[in-house]
């Protein structure tokens, strides 16, 4: 069978139906359930020999306990790639966010209030992040070997704070010279959040031509040494209680509102997958990368800006069972909503 990215008409049309009935229903999906919605009028048995090559490309996967299939991983990935165009809410929906958001004047209001809609929208987690101002825009950063094993990173903001962290690294004087000198005289005036995602961008991209620099820059950027300070960020978080509803595997659960009650991991894993650059909503499935107890979760996000100046992120959580146009859509309409309405009372 053809690679995912090239599967014929037929099958992504089965394949679209598979994960959309499985979405719906939470149950596996057989091919008598397929061949009656059908607009071939495709035979179960036809549908079956489709499934099967379906399973071979790794698109589908077979409980025990069933005939039927259900999407992997790749499934979904492949299904929000063929997702076009952008859909519309319902009425119903736009009065909801609306009327949720209305007379806001305050962009730390509007996420506070935004975490609940989303949870109220998608039936699943509503996150936001509210990031600091230019007031916390980088002054100067130093470095300063301790000895074996230690760094002292010193960061100085516009506004006069101070911060200094101890980290437990092994780097020679020399390159952590030459990784300050890069961040000062790269980011100097830059906001906290927007250098690290910037940074983090260009860690990905100019390794080879900056190796050794990039490699120091790694390695203090993974230990923290550029991290917000204390209080920087206001996380809200809303409808942890529908994980309930969504979530069969109650040891995993347990450990999902435990992660949901540690505001770090929060910011953690927003600052992991959603780029401040990024001008569409971004659908990440699998986030076991930042936090390895929501591998079978969803992070469906966007940030939330004001003209070109990034405000927080917004974002829904929920599991990989989740109506994903619906929640990109909702999300899509609340990021430009907070985009109009803050242009508007500035």
């Amino acid at each position: 069978m053809a690679p995912p990215g090239n599967i014929g008409n037929r099958e992504r049309e089965i394949l679209t139906a598979i994960v959309e009935t499985y979405i719906a229903t939470g149950e596996p999906v057989g091919s008598r359930i397929l061949s009656r919605s059908n607009r071939e009028g495709l035979s179960p048995a036809t549908i079956r020999n489709v499934m099967a090559d379906l399973s071979d490309a790794g698109l589908l996967e077979q409980t025990h306990t069933s005939s039927g299939r259900i999407p992997t991983t790749e499934a979904y990935r492949y299904y929000v790639e063929q997702i076009s165009g952008e859909a519309h809410l319902s009425p119903g929906d736009e009065n909801i966010i609306r009327d949720s958001l209305s007379g806001i004047t305050d962009s730390a209001e509007f996420l506070e209030r935004t975490s609940r809609v989303l949870s109220l929208i998608s039936r699943n987690v509503g996150v936001a992040v509210a990031v600091p101002g230019a007031k916390n825009a980088l002054e100067h950063v130093y470095f300063s070997r301790l000895g074996d094993q230690k760094v002292l990173a010193v960061v100085v903001t516009r506004s006069g704070l101070v911060r200094d962290r101890v980290l437990r690294l092994d780097i020679c004087q020399a390159d952590l010279d030459a990784a300050a000198r890069y961040i000062n005289e790269n980011f100097r005036g830059w906001t906290m959040s927007d250098m690290r995602a910037e940074l983090q961008h260009r860690l990905e991209a100019e390794r080879s031509e900056y190796d050794r620099i990039m490699q120091s820059l790694e390695r203090l950027y993974k230990q923290g040494a550029l991290a917000a300070e204390p209080g920087a960020q206001t996380v809200y978080v809303e409808g942890a209680s529908n994980l309930v509803a969504n979530e069969r595997d109650r040891e995993r659960l347990q450990e999902m509102l435990k992660t949901l009650e540690e505001k770090g991991k929060i910011v953690q894993l927003l600052e992991a997958y959603l780029d401040a650059k990024q001008e569409a909503v971004r659908v990440v499935i699998g986030l076991n990368e930042a936090v390895p107890s929501m591998s079978n979760f969803v992070l469906i996000g966007a940030p939330a800006r004001v003209g070109n100046e990034v405000r927080g992120s917004l974002a829904v959580i929920g599991p990989t069972r989740i109506d994903y146009q619906h929640t990109m859509t909702a999300v899509s309409y609340i990021a430009r909503l907070f985009d109009k309405i803050l242009n508007e009372s500035e």
